[in-house]
């Protein structure tokens, strides 16, 4: 797993109760949440594929992802990922913080399943947990090769 600074800029936002944050170096932009349509075939956290800036893009919510039910969105964060831009539909944006993650309530491999494989840390903003996650790990293979099947067709 890739070493977390102890303090780093990151992008805040919620996703259902959960207080979650990205790298901001990861971050494309925010956005109100675009037209989406389904994919056949693909995990139930995937929303579908949207249209952001011409390129068609997986669209992955992010509530249902870490806690296996749906949120509803409020806005769409585009990041960047090895195998292109990603739109993850999150909740309220909170800001841009400074997060603290020296102080870890736990480590996230604690958090088991494919919760685990997406949180690079857990830190802490005042007295509230803060999920720090990995945006390159969001997307599995099924999402990219439905999408891609998806523009072709």
């Amino acid at each position: 797993m890739p070493e977390v600074e102890s303090v780093m800029a990151a992008l805040v936002f919620r996703a259902g109760p959960l207080l979650c944050a990205l790298r901001l170096d990861e971050v494309v932009e925010t956005m109100r949440p675009l037209e989406t349509q389904p994919l056949a075939g693909t995990p139930p956290f995937v929303l579908g594929i949207c249209v952001m800036r011409g390129v068609p893009t997986p669209v992955i919510d992010v509530s249902r992802l870490l806690r296996g039910d749906q949120g509803e969105p409020e806005r769409y964060v585009a990041v960047r990922t090895e195998r292109g831009a990603v739109a993850l539909a999150t909740g309220e944006i909170i800001g841009i913080r400074n997060v603290d993650t020296s102080a870890t309530g736990g480590h996230p491999a604690l958090l088991g399943g494919r919760s685990s494989r997406l949180v690079a840390g857990v830190g802490t903003i005042g007295a509230e947990p803060l999920l720090l996650l990995q945006s390159m790990r969001a997307v599995p293979d099924e999402v990219w090769e439905a999408a891609a099947a998806a523009v072709t067709s």
